[in-house]
């Protein structure tokens, strides 16, 4: 099948490299992998991937009070965990034969390159996926804030959304079993059910530049596919 998009930006979680593992590893190997390899059929189709990925399984922000940590300092540590999620993505990508740029907008200039938009867009262009990591290069915005940002300025088609559920659902359904699911939804839709799709300040990014989110179930393999091929999987909001 044609491809749907030509150009995604895939957001993903850093709790989802976890998989269902809870031995202290930050990563399990084979949801990476399992992912790279989605991600290879999309590119083997033609379309053009940049990726950007949270890094909440090595560091969450805690409360200051609690950690004695100022919420600026936490946020920037944060963004270099995010920068150690994108290389071990990266790896796993390149190990499969896909060719990747890994930019940070911190700069660290032995394991990434700066983040400079022209270059992001030539290496999409060229079939490169482009990973984003250290979030917006500030505190006190998220990595949902900066999938956004950074699908804005690299014009992409879409917000792919992975997470562990398929979609957006009427209350948490791994803690309510009645929560119904969503198939499509309208952004002011999605405000007036409080429904919490993204931070406020990515999801009104989306809501202004027309940008829409496609939220799924990445954890099932081959559901990447199927999203950029147009099926009907997981909720769209547009």
């Amino acid at each position: 099948m044609l491809p749907k998009f030509k150009r995604i930006l895939l957001k993903l979680s850093g709790e989802a490299l976890l998989g269902d593992q809870r031995n202290g590893d930050p990563f399990n190997p084979k949801i990476i992998e399992q992912y790279a390899h989605d991600i290879k059929r999309v590119t083997d189709l033609g379309v053009q991937v940049a990726i950007v990925i949270g890094g909440g399984n090595i560091y969450r922000g805690m409360n200051e009070a609690d950690s004695g940590i100022e919420r600026a300092h936490g946020d920037y540590m944060g963004m270099l965990a995010t920068v150690i999620n994108a290389m071990a993505m990266q790896a796993m990508l390149e190990k499969i034969g896909v060719y990747t740029r890994l930019q940070s907008a911190i700069n660290m200039e032995q394991v990434a390159e700066p983040y400079i938009r022209r270059k992001a867009l030539r290496h999409l262009e060229k079939g490169r996926v482009v990973i984003f990591g250290a979030g917006t290069g500030n505190p006190y915005f998220t990595t949902d804030t900066a999938g956004s940002l950074r699908a804005i300025e690299m014009k992409a088609d879409v917000i792919l959304k992975g997470t562990r559920v398929d979609g957006i659902y009427s209350a948490d359904p791994e803690k309510d079993p009645t929560a119904t699911r969503f198939e499509k939804l309208g952004f002011q839709e999605c405000i007036s059910k409080n429904l919490k799709v993204m931070d406020m300040t990515a999801f009104t990014l989306c809501m202004e530049n027309k940008l829409p989110i496609i939220v799924f179930d990445m954890n099932t393999p081959g559901n990447l596919l199927q999203v950029v091929e147009g099926a009907n999987v997981g909720t769209l909001v547009s």
